[in-house]
């Protein structure tokens, strides 16, 4: 089913705590990103759906019988599930692909419409990556307060959020460096015509690498346009 056709859509809104459940935290603005989505794109939503669960887990999906509902909705109806951001169905890449293994289309707002299954993958490997790199420099950042004697007991819920914070806000400021560091050169590129697919392959080449030591794609690519714009 093309996504050009769709003309309705399940709505799925998580949070991860009961707290956040409670006092609506996320769960509004979730909806009215969609609501904005949908208005936009001439969608309309015929069912909306919330949860309140974690997405961690190798049980997520027995411990999420609301993401059940909006897939058998959705399939029923013949129509996709529609998120705010995909972490709202997970960030865990085995995860996102035995969703799509489902037949049931998704939709992220913050990507559009006719996003490929591929590029879906891509994020959420990326998202995956970002969690592992917050772990690891949460740990490293109280590992280093221990070895100037702090004392850390059992670290409060806020303490360690505070430590992810700081490790994200790290990451995110390495990533828009190094953005605006490649930036320049895809420009250049295709000011001499060159496509991103065959910019990518000039870099491949040339043994420019990406954040990450790997291989480049147009999809890469298009992604380094968005976050210096």
């Amino acid at each position: 089913m093309n996504s050009k056709t769709f003309t309705q859509a399940v709505a799925y809104l998580r949070v991860s705590t009961a707290d956040q459940g409670r006092r609506g935290n996320g769960l509004e603005a979730q909806r009215e990103a969609i609501e904005r989505f949908a208005e936009s794109e001439g969608l309309q939503v015929v069912q909306w759906v919330s949860e309140v669960e974690t997405g961690k887990g190798a049980d997520a999906m027995e411990r999420r019988p609301k993401l059940a509902e909006a897939l058998t909705l959705a399939k029923k109806r013949h129509v996709p599930v529609i998120v705010s951001k995909l972490d709202r169905l997970s960030r865990d890449v085995a995860f996102i692909s035995g969703l799509m293994s489902n037949g049931v289309p998704f939709v992220v707002t913050e990507l559009g419409l006719d996003v490929d299954p591929f590029v879906l993958h891509l994020y959420a490997a990326l998202g995956e990556k970002e969690r592992r790199l917050i772990s690891t420099r949460t740990r490293e950042a109280l590992a280093a307060l221990k070895r100037r004697g702090v004392k850390l007991g059992n670290p409060s819920r806020r303490a360690l959020v505070q430590a992810g914070k700081k490790g994200a806000a790290a990451n995110k400021e390495e990533a828009d460096t190094f953005a605006r560091s490649i930036l320049p050169h895809i420009q250049g590129h295709q000011q001499r015509g060159l496509s991103l697919r065959a910019i990518a392959e000039e870099f491949n080449r040339s043994g420019i690498r990406t954040a990450r030591g790997g291989q480049w794609t147009a999809t890469q690519l298009s992604m380094i346009q968005r976050r210096v714009a």
